[in-house]
């Protein structure tokens, strides 16, 4: 406290008492306003100062000025548009430049049918590759731009239509004839993205966490990898309870170092617009020997175990739908029978070997179960996470 202060808590102990609560007042006020998160926005000046053309780049020798346009070759702005971004906004989005609805419809049916109608996503250029079906791609572009843009209605479309709902099995000759599926003459079959996977395996454990916003979060993660890439400048620390369970649009991102269990996702140095789909034997060691996906196994081992009294055949089939939405045939429910067996004689020898396997990861079960048991069932629903039809849309 200053000297005066004192001066006045001796004299006038209430306008000390004040003056403390102002402080405490002004204090949580500054901690309120920097917690709130600051944006960078422009907006245009009342009155726009003059562009000139520069000559060779040079600040000091200006040429002829120039105006907020469109290039000429392209469809000009709308009638009544304002010579700024909001009327190149409206520009883009205008009937007349039916450009952006196709690249849209294009990025949707990428998603969906794992290759676009273009198969150049980031290029629709003159040295683009040509459309596969011209006439349905300005078909549903048109009728984009007519719904008001409605995206969802869009998606609706195009998963109820009989072309995605085809059986994505095909017959040598036709795999021959089109390896690419360019005629979509089968269904789209491609490998599910590192993130819908993690989601997936959470969403079968039951371990999802379904709140929609929030900060992000920061999930599992192998040590000294952000150490390795800051050169110990940065340290990596997960979080705990719910928040290692949101939804893989959560996961905080270091633009510099990716999440680890997104092990096929495009650097976020640069913009990318094209999937990345690769298989390699790496992936397996995610997928297989993540604590995450460790974790979601043995939360999803106690949702089958829970009901005591059902039989191993009634256990495994919950444990397949969970995962596939799908009963096994019998050849593939006996196969799973069997290795249950196998596993629980396996652990049966190294109980410590369970135990470990069990304590992967921080979410604890609400039941008691047999540990045996419970490990066993749940190296089989890793198993069951990790089938080719569990990473792969089909």
């Amino acid at each position: 406290l200053s000297e005066l202060e004192k001066e006045f808590t001796k004299t006038d102990p209430e306008y000390s008492k004040q003056l403390k609560k102002l402080r405490e007042l002004r204090e949580a006020q500054d901690k309120l306003s920097s917690s709130i998160v600051r944006v960078m926005t422009m907006e245009d000046m009342a009155k726009p100062r003059p562009t000139f053309m520069l000559e060779k780049g040079l600040y000091d020798k200006r040429g002829e000025t120039v105006s907020a346009a469109v290039p000429a070759k392209l469809p000009p702005l709308p009638q009544g548009a304002p010579t700024n971004r909001l009327g190149l906004a409206q520009w883009l989005v205008s009937e007349q430049n039916p450009l952006t609805a196709r690249v849209t419809v294009n990025h949707f049916w990428q998603e969906f049918f794992g290759i676009g109608l273009v198969k150049t996503p980031e290029n629709f250029g003159v040295q683009s590759d040509r459309p596969s079906h011209p006439e349905l791609l300005d078909w549903l572009s048109h009728d984009l731009i007519r719904s008001g843009w409605d995206v969802k209605a869009l998606c609706r479309l195009l998963v109820t239509s009989a072309t995605y709902r085809q059986s994505s099995k095909a017959t040598p000759e036709l795999l021959e004839r089109d390896p690419e599926n360019r005629l979509l003459a089968r269904g789209a079959r491609y490998r599910w993205p590192s993130w819908m996977l993690r989601d997936q395996a959470l969403a079968s454990s039951g371990l999802l966490v379904t709140q929609v916003g929030g900060a992000p979060v920061k999930p599992y993660q192998p040590s000294g990898v952000w150490e390795e890439a800051t050169f110990g400048n940065k340290t990596y620390k997960h979080d705990t309870g719910a928040k290692l369970h949101r939804r893989s649009l959560y996961t905080f991102w270091r633009r510099i170092v990716a999440p680890t269990a997104f092990f096929d996702t495009a650097s976020r140095q640069y913009c990318s617009v094209k999937p990345l789909r690769t298989n390699s034997p790496l992936h397996a060691l995610a997928t297989l020997d993540d604590d995450t996906y460790v974790e979601a196994a043995r939360a999803m081992a106690a949702r089958v175990l829970t009901n005591s009294t059902a039989s191993p055949e009634a256990r495994i089939e919950h444990a397949f739908r969970l995962v596939l939405a799908r009963k096994p045939s019998t050849n593939e429910s006996r196969i799973l029978l069997s290795s249950v067996e196998r596993l629980k004689s396996e652990f049966a020898t190294e109980p410590a070997a369970a135990e470990k396997f069990l304590s992967v990861g921080e979410h604890k079960p609400a039941g008691k179960f047999n540990s045996i048991e419970h490990a066993a069932y749940t190296a089989l629903c890793l198993s069951i996470l990790n089938l080719d039809e569990a990473l792969t849309k089909e």
